[in-house]
């Protein structure tokens, strides 16, 4: 099996509890995955302290972080082969500039570089209501081979607690990121 090259971006909006749940997640996988670059927004940051308190990248020692402005990141040029990107969560405004190819920071340019490789982004979004700005943002990112998977928790499969609803969301997602893992599956 190929292992993964995979870049995690923590964006702004609320629903840090899918950001942690994400990268638990992915280091209880480390057979599956050759490498994890995580880079986090200031709000990201933020939004993780305030729902969740300290954030430390001491907690995750196998990944490596990247400030938000790091442009000799491998993933930020193609030629690294980082396969797969996941933004969780994604705000509406990161949404935006993704959707429009704004690469201002490293996240951007990382999401830009993953479209124009026709590799797998997935895009998390945690947002409500939705305007007609965002659905059109979503349509463009859809368009050019993204993956909208939008942080809604699944019920049927009898969730106590919300780490466990959360999982439902980041299972799926890492089910779209192509990793092999143990989770409910309807009609299992």
């Amino acid at each position: 099996m190929k292992k993964h090259k995979i870049v995690v971006a923590i964006g702004g909006s609320s629903g840090s509890l899918y950001a942690k749940l994400l990268l638990d997640r992915l280091a209880g996988l480390s057979d599956q995955w050759e490498a994890v670059g995580v880079v986090m927004t200031d709000n990201g940051r933020y939004n993780w302290e305030l729902e969740l308190g300290e954030f430390s990248e001491a907690l995750y020692p196998d990944f490596t972080f990247y400030q938000k402005m790091d442009f000799m990141a491998p993933f930020a040029s193609g030629s690294a082969k980082y396969g797969t990107m996941i933004v969780c969560p994604c705000s509406m405004g990161l949404l935006a500039r993704i959707a429009t190819g704004v690469s201002a920071d490293l996240i951007t340019r990382a999401a830009d570089v993953v479209m124009k490789e026709r590799r797998r982004l997935i895009i998390v979004p945690r947002e409500t209501p939705l305007s007609l700005i965002h659905l059109r943002n979503m349509v463009a990112i859809t368009e050019s081979g993204g993956i909208i998977c939008p942080a809604i928790p699944s019920f049927y499969g009898s969730a106590a607690t919300p780490n466990e609803l959360g999982l439902t969301v980041v299972d799926r997602v890492l089910d779209l990121a192509g990793f092999e893992l143990d989770t409910f599956r309807w009609g299992e």
